[in-house]
């Protein structure tokens, strides 16, 4: 499908005025890396070694990747990130990005801190999201065992009810402070009851625009009919959808697990029907805009411009509040400050949490750039060509 963009992702300047040389020098450094599969992956392990034996390898680590994908340690100090995006015109969504919590102490805890992050949201004109994982408020064997429609003990029944309440305290605190909550996705054979949960909460509190947001993995053969689905029982239940579009975290992990239990893939055989099926939800989102809202959540630059194309054609301004483009930190800067410099709405994805906590979630990055065809090719390109065009202008 061709397409005129509306704004291209060619300017280094604009996409990486917000970094020092240094930063830049950083950038290239880690990119170098991660770009070589096999370097990437002695890099990954080593620190995991280091961290697990340790070894005082933490001031290196929030020296380099920590600080190159992360906003802080605490949303104190991810402070200075906001309001450095915020100068650009990109606006931040605080990501609690510690995993694998277990126990009921700890699921409250992240709870409070996912409640935090509301609080300055509300005081910040620079954070307009909240963002929180189901398996942060409950255990994703509970929601396995849902899913595969086994019945629960009654201290089962009992912590999922506690989940429920964790996951509506936080969807109500959305709705009173007039802040909007994205629900990230999880691996399919957890989804199903996460999604439940999330559709009674929109009934609740998207009334009168869309406050809490599911996230679809469109790399998912199904998500496309559910996008459909979860948007007509909306428009039967006169409630607002809000739809979180991604490509997947979970490639290989899903295809292993399908392979391994002997079910077909859930995921597209080819990365081409993925992309059909990710701008496909771009333009049915569009056409029902008056019902829905959308966060595209892309690192494509195809889908970004055609996302830009389509609110053209449906003589949306770049600002309108319904649609909003997000990133990580750390990567695609080419599209991020260049679609903000052309005023649309674009936040930043900020993990913050200790950097031992954030370990798996710096791992998967790296893990996810060196397999994406392309992408580390793509960010390692544009980081030089900034830096040759840096270069040159010092002379």
């Amino acid at each position: 499908m061709e397409i005129s963009p509306k704004v291209k992702f060619e300017d280094t300047g604009i996409a990486f005025r917000y970094k020092s040389d240094g930063e830049l020098r950083k950038a290239n450094f880690i990119f170098t890396i991660v770009n070589h599969p096999a370097v990437s992956r002695f890099a990954t392990g080593a620190v995991k070694l280091g961290m697990s034996l340790k070894l005082p390898i933490k001031g290196i680590v929030r020296s380099t990747v920590f600080s190159h994908f992360c906003g802080g340690e605490t949303i104190e100090k991810a402070e200075r990130m906001i309001q450095h995006l915020g100068q650009f015109n990109v606006k931040t969504i605080l990501d609690y990005s510690v995993e694998g919590e277990k126990t009921e102490k700890g699921f409250e805890e992240t709870t409070e801190e996912i409640l935090r992050t509301f609080d300055k949201a509300k005081a910040s004109s620079q954070v307009p999201f909240c963002v929180f994982k189901m398996t942060g408020m409950g255990d994703g064997a509970l929601f396995e065992k849902i899913q595969a429609g086994q019945s629960l003990t009654s201290q089962e029944e009992e912590a999922f009810d506690k989940v429920r309440d964790r996951v509506d305290r936080i969807c109500r605190r959305g709705f009173e402070l007039d802040v909007p909550v994205m629900v990230d996705a999880e691996e399919t054979w957890l989804q199903e009851p996460i999604d439940r949960v999330v559709y009674e909460m929109m009934a609740r509190y998207n009334q009168k625009r869309a406050i809490v947001f599911n996230t679809f993995q469109m790399y998912r053969t199904e998500s496309l009919k559910n996008l459909k689905d979860a948007f007509h029982a909306a428009a039967m239940h006169n409630y607002f959808l809000g739809a979180k579009l991604v490509r997947g975290a979970y490639m290989e992990k899903e295809r292993e697990r399908a392979q391994e239990k002997g079910y077909p893939s859930p995921i597209h055989a080819t990365k081409e029907e993925t992309d059909n099926s990710f701008n496909k939800a771009l333009a049915f989102c569009m056409d029902n805009k008056q019902r829905v809202s959308i966060l595209c959540g892309s690192h494509n630059e195809y889908s970004n411009q055609y996302l830009t194309v389509l609110m053209e054609r449906h003589s949306m301004p770049p600002a309108d509040q319904r649609v909003w483009f997000a990133q990580l930190l750390g990567m695609s800067d080419v599209i991020s400050f260049n679609l903000a410099s052309a005023g649309f709405n674009v936040a930043k994805y900020v993990p913050y949490g200790p950097v031992e906590a954030v370990m798996p979630y710096l791992l998967r990055r790296a893990s996810e750039n060196t397999s994406v065809a392309g992408q580390s090719s793509r960010e390692l390109m544009m980081i030089r060509k900034e830096l040759a065009r840096r270069k040159r202008a010092s002379r």
